[in-house]
């Protein structure tokens, strides 16, 4: 089973919810969480995150 997950480096951009809301959405403390577990809209985020944050395991 993959796993979508956001590491420390998150900037807050919010490029990954441009790209996937339905996978990402910016916390209460602006950063990236995951709520969805759409793979393929989880590699396109993570391609587009700036600082390579979101780590996508298949």
């Amino acid at each position: 089973m993959a796993k979508i997950k956001v590491n420390e480096s998150c900037i807050g951009c919010g490029a990954c919810t441009g790209v996937a809301p339905n996978v990402f959405e910016l916390n209460n403390e602006g950063f990236s969480s995951v709520i969805g577990d759409d793979i393929a809209s989880a590699k396109e985020a993570a391609e587009a995150c700036p600082v390579e944050a979101i780590e996508v395991e298949d």
